[in-house]
This record gives C-alpha cells, sequence and structure tokens, in this order.
C-alpha cells in the first residue's frame, strides 16, 4: 500500500493550496496539466519520477493495457487504436517498464513470445501487424497485409531489452536485423535516427555500437536533420512526409547525456537545443506535440506523455524544474 499511494502525502496530492511562486514553477505547472487531463497510466509515471511515487502503481495502471498473448494494445501509442496488440505498442509498455526499473522477470518473457510469434521471416518486427486492419489508426501509418521488418519498430525494442539484461531467443536474430539496417542507413529521416539511437545505446557491442552512431551523427548533420539554432528553425527542411513544422533538435536524440548521440552536437548546441526544450511549456503546463494531428482524443492523451518525457530529459541534462 505504501508503495502505490507515497505521494499521496504530498500538499497538492492532499488539495491544499500552496503558495504563488511554488504554484508558478514548471513542475508545478505541468503537475496540474497532467491531473487536468492525462490517463491514469500518465498520472502514476509523473507521481513515481516526479513526486516520489512507488512503481507499484505505474505497473498496476499498465497492466490494464496488456493482452493474453503478451502483447500491450488498448490505444497505448495513441495513434493505434482499438484492442489488439501491436509492436509499437509494446515498445511504449517496454519503455515505461525500464523507466521504473521492472523491465524484467516473467512480463518480460511473455513478452518476448509475444514478439516471437509477430516477428517477420527475417525475425525482426513489422512496423504495423495486419491486425490492426479495421481499427482506427493515423492515417500515417499504413496497414498492409504482408509488413516488412522495420528497424521503427525493432531498433526501441531490442536496444531496451538489451539495457535492462534481458536474455531471450527471439533477440538473436532481431539483433542482427537492426546492426544490419542501422549499419545500412543512408539517407534517413528523423524517426529513423532515433530508432537506430536507442538500439545503439542498449547495444551489447559497444565499440561496434560507438563506430556506428558517429556514421549516424555525421548523416544527421549532413542530411540536416537536427536543428541546430531553434530560432532559425525555418532554415531546417522538414522530412517528406512529415506535418509542417515536424522539426527535431539534439534533445530529440540525445535525450539523455550518456546517449551515444550527444556526442553528435557541441554544448553551445545542446545548449540551445535545451533552452527551447524548456520554452516550450505551455500556459497549460503541458509540452506541445508537433507532428500530424488527427484526432482530437489523440493529442489529448499524447500530450501528458510528452510533457513527462520533456521533463525527464531536462532533469536528466541538470535543468532545474522547480
Amino acid at each position: 500500500m505504501a508503495d502505490s499511494t507515497a505521494y499521496g502525502t504530498s500538499p497538492r496530492a492532499r488539495g491544499e493550496v500552496l503558495p504563488g511562486p511554488a504554484r508558478r514553477t514548471s513542475l508545478a505547472r505541468a503537475e496540474q496539466f497532467v491531473w487536468l487531463t492525462a490517463r491514469v497510466l500518465e498520472q502514476r509515471r509523473f507521481a513515481h519520477h516526479f513526486l516520489g511515487g512507488g512503481a507499484d502503481g505505474v505497473e498496476s495502471a499498465l497492466s490494464a493495457y496488456a493482452n493474453e498473448d503478451g502483447g500491450y494494445g488498448h490505444a497505448l501509442e495513441p495513434d493505434l487504436r482499438g484492442p489488439v496488440s501491436q509492436p509499437l505498442h509494446t515498445a511504449h509498455a517496454l519503455r515505461v517498464l525500464d523507466g521504473i526499473g521492472r523491465c524484467g522477470g516473467q512480463r518480460v518473457e511473455r513478452v518476448c513470445r509475444y514478439l516471437s510469434d509477430v516477428s517477420t521471416a527475417d525475425g525482426a518486427l513489422p512496423a504495423i501487424h495486419p491486425s490492426q486492419r479495421g481499427y482506427p489508426a493515423a492515417p500515417f501509418v499504413p496497414i498492409v497485409e504482408d509488413p516488412p521488418s522495420d528497424l521503427l519498430a525493432t531498433g526501441p525494442v531490442v536496444g531496451v531489452l538489451h539495457r535492462s539484461q534481458v536474455w531471450h531467443a527471439w533477440l538473436f536474430r532481431a539483433t542482427d536485423f537492426c546492426w544490419s539496417a542501422v549499419e545500412a542507413l543512408a539517407t534517413t529521416h528523423p524517426y529513423e535516427i532515433q530508432a537506430a539511437v536507442t538500439f545503439l545505446d542498449g547495444a551489447t557491442d559497444r565499440p561496434r555500437a560507438e563506430a556506428a552512431a558517429a556514421r549516424l551523427g555525421r548523416l544527421v548533420r549532413e542530411q540536416r536533420l537536427a536543428v541546430l539554432d531553434p530560432g532559425r528553425r525555418e532554415d531546417w527542411p522538414v522530412a517528406p512526409g512529415y506535418a509542417p513544422g515536424e522539426h527535431h533538435f539534439p534533445h530529440d536524440y540525445a535525450r539523455v547525456p550518456q546517449s551515444l548521440a550527444r556526442s553528435w552536437f557541441t554544448d553551445a548546441e545542446m545548449a540551445r537545443s535545451l533552452d527551447f526544450l524548456a520554452g516550450e511549456q505551455r500556459e497549460d503546463g503541458g509540452w506541445p506535440i508537433h507532428w500530424r494531428e488527427w484526432a482530437p482524443g489523440t493529442a489529448l492523451e499524447w500530450r501528458p506523455i510528452v510533457t513527462i518525457e520533456a521533463l525527464l530529459t531536462l532533469r536528466a541534462y541538470g535543468r532545474v524544474l522547480a
């Protein structure tokens, strides 16, 4: 009981009105936004990461999205609606579990069995499994009958599992796929680079990961995939198929200072990026999304997720939140 309700003794949780200066801090404004708009899962995550709440509450909230096949569904990743398990939902679940130190045990064994069941012929994951057909989904995630392996889906899953020291037979071929895909990248785009970074940050072969990351960093700069001066965003192109203004910044690749992507950017470039991220907090306390909003509910569900990620990144770099 104490683990899941530890944050309930805070003044805010008891409904007490705090003094003016305390209520105006970045963290306090974000907290009000989360209590006002977020799903239970994001409320529990915020409480765990920023209010001293335990991990049990996060785990309990996440279990509502779990399916009997070992995967996760039920719009855990808000751009895919409906109950069916999908690799993108399951990747999201693993990130949540990794963030609370619970990415292991029988739960992850079941997840790996699900990943084995939905893998393509070469042992990797499709971006969207055909079971999504018939349920609402964002127009920018096409559903095909025989989808190919995709680094966007496979890289983040493999990276998190390796970082959490999970060992499972499914990982062998999936890891080989990720290495081949990452080392073959030429013309690319920001989300693919993000997936590659997540894989490389968790990969066990550190010299190989460092060499691959150095090459990707050169691609990012050569192809202008990171806005290095947020005050002149219009000077950087938006990737084909992205929404107007859907730029990416150094902090989008190097979410923590320990990431291999951090070496891609100078201290000044990273400082400007973090300044921009901090300044993106809206009047309502939350951070915006920059990709295409295709349904009112999905935008509402995404903003608390993006807000938590922004706060975690700022804190990881030592930025004062309160």
